[in-house]
C-alpha cells in the first residue's frame, strides 16, 4: 500500500491530480467554516440533534449545516435534481432520446440538471431559513418581515450560490482530479466530522456508557465496513458469446465475455429516498404543534409521535421502504441500459438463452434474485444504529452506518481509479 502511494507520487500528472483534489478539499473545508450571520450555535446544535431530516441534509452537505455556513445546503439540491432526471429520463420521450445521443446528449441532460438545481436550492434554502427562525437559530437576526426582507433575500442568494459553488468545485475534481467530485466533497465532510463524533462518544455520559459506546462504535464500524466492501464488490457474471462473422474471407468476433450484474446496483440512493419520505411527515407534525388551534396541535403531536425515529414501528417501515426502493431504483436503471437489445444488435447472446425478450426476462430474473441480498443489506445498514441502541442502551448516531456506506464506497471508487492509472504505467496498484 505504501509503495503504491509512493509510485503514485512518482508520476507527474497523477501527482498533480492528487494534489489538485486535496487542494479543492482544503478550499471546501475553509468555506464551510464561514457561518451565516446571526446564528445561535447552541440552538442550532439542539435542532440538529432532534431533527432527523436536518441530520440527513447535514450529512450530504459535508457537515456544513452544523454551523449553518454559507454552503450549508451542500450538494443535496444537485443530488435531488440528478435523481429527478434519472427517474424522468425513461418517462419523457425527449429526455430518453437525449440519453441515447452519446456524450453530447449526456452533456445536455447534465445542463438541464444544473438548471433544475437552482429552483430546488431556492426552495430548500427558504425552508431551512424558516425552520431556523422558528427554532430560534436565526431568531435574533430577524427574517422575512417588512424590515429585513432584503437581508433575507441576501441569505437565500448566498445559500444558493454556495450550492452552485460546491457543484462547480466537485466538477473540477471530476475533470482534473481523482474520483467523482461530488462524492469526494461529501466524503471530505464526513471524514472531517469524524474526530468530533468519536470524541462525543468517548467523553459523553458515564464511564460505563463510554466504554460500551466506544466498543459498540468500533465493532459496528468494522462489521459494516466489511459488509459494505463485500456487497459493493459482489457481482454475478453472466457469460456472453459473440457470434463469428466472416467478411471477405476473414473471421471477426467469436469471443466470449461477461455481463457483471452487481449485488447492490442502487448504491445509497434508496436510503436517501426512504429517509426523505419517512422524516417529512414528522417534520410537518412538529410545525403543527405550534398552532393555536387545538385539533391542529393534537394532530401534529400524533404525527410527530407516529413518525418518531426512535420507535420500533418507524424502523420497521423504514427497513421495508429501503428494500422496496432498492428494487425500484435498480429496475429503473436496468431498463435504461437496454442490455438485451444491445446484445442482440451486436450479434451477441447468452448461451442457452434466446436473444431478445427471453434474454431480457432472464437478466431481470437474475438481477431480482441478487438484488434481494443487496436490498436486505441496505435495510440492515439503515436500522443498524437503532438495533445497537436497543441492545446496549447507548444512543448511537442515527446516520452512522449511512456515513460509513458513503465513505467506504467513495474510497473504493477512488482507489480503483488510482489503480487503473498506475496499471497503465506498469506500476503495482493499491488493490492486491
Amino acid at each position: 500500500m505504501l509503495e503504491a502511494v509512493i509510485n503514485a507520487f512518482k508520476v507527474a500528472d497523477l501527482r498533480r491530480k492528487i494534489l489538485f483534489t486535496l487542494g479543492i478539499l482544503v478550499i471546501f473545508r475553509f468555506i464551510a467554516t464561514i457561518a451565516t450571520p446571526g446564528v445561535d450555535r447552541q440552538a442550532l446544535d439542539d435542532l440538529l440533534d432532534n431533527n432527523q431530516l436536518l441530520g440527513m441534509l447535514n450529512l450530504f452537505s459535508g457537515s456544513t449545516l452544523s454551523n449553518f455556513s454559507i454552503v450549508a445546503m451542500g450538494v443535496y439540491p444537485y443530488i435531488t435534481a440528478s435523481i429527478i432526471m434519472q427517474l424522468m429520463t425513461p418517462i419523457i420521450p425527449r429526455l430518453n432520446e437525449l440519453s441515447q445521443e452519446g456524450q453530447q446528449g449526456r452533456n445536455r441532460i447534465n445542463q438541464i440538471t444544473h438548471w433544475i438545481t437552482v429552483p430546488i436550492a431556492f426552495l430548500q434554502a427558504y425552508g431551512q431559513c424558516i425552520l431556523m427562525e422558528q427554532s430560534g437559530v436565526l431568531n435574533d437576526f430577524g427574517l422575512f418581515d417588512s424590515d429585513t426582507w432584503l437581508n433575507s433575500l441576501a441569505i437565500l442568494v448566498t445559500l444558493v450560490t454556495g450550492t452552485i459553488l460546491l457543484v462547480w468545485l466537485g466538477e473540477l475534481i471530476t475533470e482534473n482530479g481523482i474520483g467523482n467530485g461530488i462524492s469526494i466533497l461529501i466524503f471530505g465532510g464526513i471524514v472531517a466530522s469524524l474526530p468530533q463524533t468519536v470524541g462525543n462518544l468517548i467523553y459523553g455520559g458515564s464511564t460505563t456508557d463510554n466504554l460500551i459506546g466506544t466498543a459498540t462504535f468500533v465493532a459496528l464500524g468494522l462489521a459494516t465496513i466489511i459488509g459494505i466492501v463485500l456487497i459493493n464488490e459482489g457481482q454475478r457474471r453472466i457469460p456472453v458469446q459473440h457470434a463469428k462473422r466472416v467478411r471477405r474471407g476473414r473471421t471477426y468476433g467469436g469471443g466470449s465475455t461477461h455481463i457483471p450484474l452487481k449485488v447492490n446496483s442502487a448504491g445509497m440512493i434508496p436510503l436517501i429516498f426512504a429517509v426523505s419520505i419517512m422524516v417529512f411527515p414528522g417534520t410537518i407534525g412538529n410545525f403543527m404543534t405550534g398552532s393555536e388551534r387545538a385539533w391542529v396541535r393534537d394532530l401534529g403531536q400524533d404525527m410527530a409521535r407516529f413518525f418518531d425515529a426512535t420507535s420500533l414501528l418507524y424502523q420497521v417501515i423504514y427497513f421495508l421502504m429501503v428494500v422496496a426502493f432498492t428494487f425500484f431504483y435498480t429496475m429503473v436503471v436496468f431498463q435504461q441500459q437496454k442490455i438485451a437489445e444491445n446484445l442482440q444488435r451486436q450479434g451477441a447472446f447468452i448461451p442457452g438463452i434466446r436473444p431478445g425478450l427471453n434474454t431480457k426476462r432472464y437478466l431481470e430474473g437474475v438481477l431480482t434474485r441478487i438484488t434481494l441480498v443487496g436490498a436486505l443489506f441496505l435495510g440492515i445498514v439503515a436500522v443498524l444504529p437503532y438495533i445497537a441502541a436497543e441492545i446496549t442502551g447507548v444512543q448511537t448516531l442515527f446516520l452512522g452506518s449511512t456515513s460509513l456506506l458513503i465513505v467506504v464506497g467513495v474510497a473504493i471508487d477512488t482507489m480503483r481509479q488510482l489503480e487503473a492509472q498506475l496499471m497503465m504505467r506498469n506500476y503495482e496498484g493499491f488493490i492486491q
